[in-house]
């Protein structure tokens, strides 16, 4: 994708802001990324790209207002709410930037740390990452997310970034590459951390939610969590051999000593009783293991062939070209076509 920055010798930057129900912050975050960019306008062109995962308050009639007096905000609406991970890899895939930032809607990650982030960009780094050392939150659940974040790492196949959110910023060269993963249920702060390149972690202490209720409940940092182990490791595939091969060993135990005790010691078993154990635990030990074996290439199919539609665009506002990050994405070209006739 040809860069906007060709225009006038400015680079590039995008914004991509996942919305779910949040008509009390987007005119904030709308403003307070104005006023953070307003500095480097000599440096810097840029656009903010809004991704509605299909609000059911006024967000969607409110970025619609924004879009109309600014074209530096553009607007995808989803046809439904395809989650938070599908909804931002969306908004990466259609992003123009030379680099692109990511920031949520209820400003706990702080854009005022945005010009550091460009500074280390500039600097050759082409992901730059917010490392969160405080949150504005209960002890429960900072404690549940740290070991949630070192329990992924340990079941890692790679080298995840402890303690990493989704406030970052992505040189085009990743986005290229995030092009190609084909991932129905995508993890980002994994799949990033493990394209490589030079990356770099921003310490930072995490605000409180200015307004609104947070969209993420239990289940749903229970969901993320699994997606993320899961898309990272194969481990809990293999803890199922490793538990099938010791229940085949101790079923071999046991047979061992139901003979030993039948024929050398001379225990008295009721008759049939030897036989039957055997042949229980013979049985209970070989499905034990098939089942390990089916795993493990269960986990090797499942890396290849991982497949599904992302996002269905509903609504596009001030997009131009819609990109197609998977072939199973649409867009309603009646609404497309309206909205740029708008």
């Amino acid at each position: 994708m040809e860069s906007p920055a060709i225009a006038d010798g400015r680079k590039f930057i995008s914004f991509v802001v996942p919305v779910l129900n949040e008509e009390a912050n987007i005119r904030r975050l709308y403003d307070t990324v104005r006023e953070v960019m307003a500095p480097l306008a000599e440096r810097y062109r840029y656009e903010i790209l809004f991704t509605d995962n299909h609000s059911a308050d006024r967000s969607f009639e409110i970025l619609a207002e924004l879009a109309a007096v600014d074209a530096n905000v553009r607007v995808i609406r989803f046809s439904r709410n395809f989650g938070y991970q599908r909804s931002i890899l969306t908004g990466y895939l259609n992003a123009h930037g030379d680099a692109v930032i990511q920031l949520d809607c209820d400003l706990q990650d702080p854009p005022a740390l945005v010009p550091q982030m460009l500074s280390h960009w500039e600097a050759g780094n082409q992901v730059v990452f917010g490392i969160r050392r405080r949150r504005q939150e209960g002890i429960s659940i900072s404690l549940t997310r740290k070991v949630f974040y070192r329990l992924i790492r340990w079941l890692s196949e790679h080298e995840l970034p402890l303690d990493a959110g989704d406030f970052r910023l992505v040189d085009r060269r990743v986005v290229e590459e995030l092009r190609k993963v084909d991932d129905a249920t995508p993890y980002l702060r994994g799949t990033i951390a493990t394209l490589g390149f030079r990356q770099l972690g921003l310490v930072y202490d995490r605000d409180a939610r200015v307004a609104g209720e947070t969209k993420f409940r239990f289940k749903d940092l229970v969901n993320l969590g699994l997606d993320g182990i899961l898309n990272h490791s194969v481990l809990p595939l293999r803890l199922a051999t490793y538990v099938s091969v010791t229940a085949s060993l101790a079923a071999a135990l046991l047979i061992g000593g139901y003979t030993i005790a039948r024929f050398a010691v001379g225990h008295d078993w009721p008759a049939g009783f030897t036989t039957l154990a055997v042949l229980i635990l013979m049985s209970l030990s070989l499905n034990a293991l098939f089942f390990g074996v089916i795993g493990e290439y269960l986990g090797r199919v499942y890396r290849q062939v991982k497949r599904g539609p992302l996002t269905i665009v509903e609504h596009e506002l001030n997009g131009g070209h819609l990109a197609m990050p998977r072939p199973t994405l649409t867009v309603s070209d009646e609404a497309s076509n309206a909205n740029r006739a708008a």
